[in-house]
């Protein structure tokens, strides 16, 4: 009779949240309100943060902004949390040196995504991530969100990654939930969902959680799901998952970017969010009021 070993221990917790970076109203980094926000997703069912993503808006915060982020949440919640960093760019030189300074700025972990735009090869892919995994002490989550780098970690590729003994885990945004299960089944890498509708789905195959754009909003009803699951109620994860989708749409699947929908939100509740920096554009007023609506049908139903 084979036996079934436990769900191992994720390595940076199991509810992630992909948290926004507030501005001031002038678009100058807010690290009162990064403070405060990571206070209230921490106390609401966070054990991750997971800073200078997408969602974060990396694109267009400077090097000396990361590191000070890393800096403000690590004082904020302290031991409460850990604190991952989104250190990927399209340049491997580059990513180093941001991996190196998200270690001295007290980053619990780093999260590189593919390199984007120059659509590397596999061997070039592989090597990159390898690079960056050596360049630190840290343990390292790859990023694979093909839609918007323009290449995919194959599963091959993520096999030989899973050698490397600080490759430890992956937000999978590949949309190939077989590929998920093929390289679940074959190596011990952490596979967080990294889009909100797969949040149940991939945990029950074997997943080690999420990192959830949807959390800067709505941290307790998402972790809520998964703490049902592992309660042994399967129904009623399902169900709190279902109640979810709405709001998930709404942020996520509207023709909006996730940045702009959650600091949308968050200002129209009063918590720390500021604007958006360009190129991206606050959403419209009906935009706002589709957000609010689903908002409180889930919070409120």
């Amino acid at each position: 009779m084979t036996t079934i070993s436990a769900r191992p221990t994720p390595p940076f917790g199991r509810a992630l949240c992909a948290m926004i970076t507030p501005f001031t109203e002038e678009g100058a980094l807010d690290l009162d309100g990064t403070q405060r926000l990571a206070d209230r997703l921490v106390t609401h069912g966070c054990d991750g943060l997971v800073l200078s993503g997408t969602t974060g808006e990396s694109p267009t915060t400077t090097d000396a902004e990361k590191s000070a982020l890393v800096t403000a949440v690590r004082e904020a919640v302290g031991e409460r949390a850990s604190v991952v960093a989104g250190v990927g760019t399209f340049d491997t030189r580059h990513t180093v040196e941001l991996a190196r300074a998200a270690e001295k700025a007290g980053a619990d972990g780093l999260l590189v995504v593919s390199p984007y735009y120059s659509r590397p090869p596999q061997d070039a892919l592989e090597e990159h991530f390898r690079t960056v995994a050596d360049a630190t002490g840290l343990p390292v989550a790859v990023y694979d969100i093909p839609a918007r780098t323009g290449t995919r970690i194959e599963p091959d590729t993520m096999l030989r990654l899973a050698e490397h003994p600080r490759i430890v885990a992956v937000k999978d945004c590949s949309y190939d939930f077989l590929a998920a299960q093929k390289v679940l089944a074959r190596t011990e890498l952490a596979y967080y969902a990294g889009c909100d509708e797969h949040n149940l789905a991939l945990y029950a195959v074997g997943g080690a959680g999420y990192v959830s754009t949807v959390a800067n909003v709505v941290p307790a009803q998402l972790r809520a799901v998964i703490d049902a699951f592992e309660a042994g109620d399967t129904p009623v994860a399902a169900r709190l998952q279902q109640r979810a989708t709405p709001l998930i749409e709404a942020m996520m699947a509207a023709g909006l970017p996730g940045s702009v929908t959650a600091k949308a939100l968050l200002r129209e509740l009063g918590l720390p969010a500021g604007p958006v920096r360009a190129p991206l554009r606050p959403a419209g007023r009906e935009a706002v009021d589709g957000l609010r609506t689903a908002y409180e049908e889930l919070v409120g139903g």
